[in-house]
């Protein structure tokens, strides 16, 4: 007997925390990301069209998530996206390392490609530091990578709700005695295919630049591995 669908939402999300548990105060540290259990959540690589690691279904569902874009004005995420494919990324822009490197090799595999590809694909990025993360801070920073990325801040409590079902850990954020303030969160990029608005690729920390250029025209097209036989 197959065990129920919810039991197997519920497990699914359970391994890609684990996954993620190494790489969870991703900025600042340089630990690898912890792979290990990416079968427990995904088809194995020789077996999927995609190089990122390809869930099996159930698939997650997209949050039900309204927050304030870059211009200061309500984005209801699944309104807005729908029929679109996505990469969904929580962090934060004072982030020294991962958050930057990851939008980084997204904007240059996203130039890589061809315009009918580009004009399918929203990459959003969610702020797990809205205090700091204004509405404008974020446009200004997210400018520098590609002006078309998409900004949401808003409620932390909202933000921390929606990345709990995808098996994203985002945390509060810790002052230091130095004034400075960290964000601990995970380090997964979430794609979502435009044929169900549901995800079915996860990229952990330090996914090459080659893997989302590989993957992207897959999304745009809302390829799935096991439709393709």
């Amino acid at each position: 007997m197959n065990p129920p669908t919810e039991w197997r939402q519920r497990a699914a999300v359970a391994a890609v925390a684990m996954a993620a548990a190494v790489t969870l105060a991703a900025c600042g540290s340089t630990g690898p990301a912890a792979s290990s259990q990416d079968a427990a959540v995904s088809r194995s690589a020789d077996d999927s069209l995609y190089q990122g690691s390809e869930l099996e279904a159930p698939y997650f569902s997209k949050p039900d998530l309204v927050l304030s874009d870059t211009n200061g004005k309500p984005f209801d995420l699944r309104k807005k996206t729908a029929g679109r494919a996505v990469l969904l990324f929580f962090g934060y822009t004072n982030c020294p390392d991962v958050c930057p490197t990851t939008l980084g090799d997204i904007a240059l595999a996203l130039k890589e490609q061809p315009k009918d590809v580009r004009d399918k694909t929203d990459v959003v990025f969610v702020t797990t530091d809205p205090e700091r993360d204004t509405p404008k801070a974020l446009g200004k920073w997210l400018a520098a990578f590609d002006h078309n990325f998409i900004g949401l801040s808003g409620d932390l409590e909202k933000i921390k709700a929606a990345a709990r079902p995808l098996g994203i850990s985002v945390e509060d954020p810790t002052k230091h005695h130095d004034g400075s303030v960290t964000s601990s969160h995970g380090g997964q990029v979430v794609a979502f295919l435009p044929t169900d608005d549901k995800a079915h690729v996860v990229y952990l920390t330090n996914t090459p630049l080659k893997t989302f250029a590989h993957d992207l025209p897959l999304l745009a097209q809302g390829k799935q591995t096991d439709t393709a036989r």
